[in-house]
């Protein structure tokens, strides 16, 4: 059990058996009354805001959460099925739990899976992901102080913005938290 002072950005509570996360927290003591904290509250299963006061001193159930290493295996109509790394067990999770990490997942990564009672909810992918240009703009030698970006399709189908010198095939480093170009990986 959490206390309203353990309240932070990025706690997981569980309320009336569903999981939360704290995206937002004021602690708030007026000048009369009992202090409280007011919060902003992301539902983890379907996304949803909420907006929720606590009392000071009040008892906050800890979501029931696990996160295990899991493979991505390959895309599946609407889902994408990934593997246990210990148990071998496969496990699918929908287009709508991903979000926008399905366009970071390839043949063979690992990431880690959120599981709520046992049930599938979401994924971490690693920090980067090394992706590689289907389709892009022809690149332009020498024109690199400017800093001056193009569009570049990926493989997954994920479109970056990237330097100019960029071309067609190369394999580059992608931040999965920003969405954002890093570094042309060398071959």
């Amino acid at each position: 059990m959490y206390e309203t002072s353990d309240i932070k950005k990025g706690l997981k509570i569980q309320i009336d058996g569903t999981p939360f996360e704290v995206t937002y927290f004021q602690f708030v003591k007026p000048g009369k009354g009992q202090a409280f904290t007011r919060t902003k509250l992301k539902n983890m299963i379907s996304g949803a805001q909420l907006e929720k006061t606590f009392k000071s001193g009040e008892k906050l159930e800890k979501a029931d959460l696990e996160e295990r290493t899991m493979q991505f295996l390959y895309p599946e109509d609407e889902h994408f099925v990934f593997m246990d790394t210990t148990s071998y067990e496969q496990l699918q999770l929908s287009t709508e739990q991903l979000g926008d990490n399905r366009y970071y997942l390839t043949d063979g990564l690992n990431v880690d899976v959120l599981l709520f009672n046992e049930n599938p909810i979401g994924l971490t992918p690693p920090n980067f992901v090394e992706l590689r240009v289907t389709e892009t703009e022809p690149g332009f030698k020498g024109d690199t102080s400017s800093g001056t970006t193009k569009p570049a399709i990926m493989e997954t189908g994920l479109t970056v913005n990237v330097p100019l010198f960029i071309e067609q095939d190369e394999l580059l480093k992608i931040d999965t938290r920003t969405g954002d170009y890093a570094e042309r990986v060398k071959k």
